[in-house]
């Protein structure tokens, strides 16, 4: 049976999930791992619910589905913890990382999981360093540290070049996202 790390995103529209889940796919392709990103739509406007998804491997993946049993599950809005099944299918040793200001103890007593929780108040960290609450990069950031897939230090470099791409006229938002990436990798909190 081949090894398929799986990762289930949960946002609404317009917080970057589908941006997360793709950028996370690029930066796991960098370390020559087979990936997969992509987003599942619903009712496709700003604050819907949507969901993105991420395989890696390290042989070719050849499912072409969502995932329904992730290693890992990546919430970038809290009002979602109780409302989008979030835990449903995460494997018994996963990890579920939440954008909120509660510990994972809090989190866990309050949606009632025993399982592996990682929180980081993303939200925070955007707004202090983005200027926006826009958690995807912050929530990019905490990923990286909890899983442990990709390197970080590689991971930065190259996301401030696709960055620098993206907004050539605009350092401040390449600035902020590095340091936004920084700080939830420093302040993600596990249990």
């Amino acid at each position: 049976m081949q090894d398929i790390t799986e990762i289930r995103w949960h946002g609404r529209g317009g917080q970057g999930a589908k941006t997360a889940a793709l950028l996370f796919a690029t930066l796991a392709l960098g370390e020559g791992k087979h990936v997969q990103g992509f987003p599942e739509y619903g009712p496709e406007r700003m604050g819907a619910p949507v969901r993105a998804f991420n395989r890696l491997s390290k042989e070719p993946i050849r499912l072409h589905s969502g995932v329904t049993d992730p290693d890992f599950v990546v919430v970038l809005d809290p009002t979602l913890i109780e409302k989008a099944g979030v835990t449903e299918g995460l494997k018994k040793e996963g990890k579920i990382l939440i954008n909120t200001s509660f510990s994972p103890k809090e989190i866990k007593d309050k949606i009632g999981f025993n399982g592996n929780v990682a929180t980081v108040d993303a939200s925070k960290i955007s707004k202090e360093t983005i200027g926006r609450d826009i958690p995807n990069t912050p929530m990019l950031g905490a990923l990286v540290k909890v899983a442990g897939l990709i390197q970080f230090e590689r991971m930065l470099k190259e996301l401030e070049s696709e960055l620098k791409k993206k907004f050539s006229s605009k350092p401040e938002v390449v600035e902020g996202n590095i340091k936004a990436i920084k700080r939830a990798y420093e302040e993600v909190k596990e249990d």
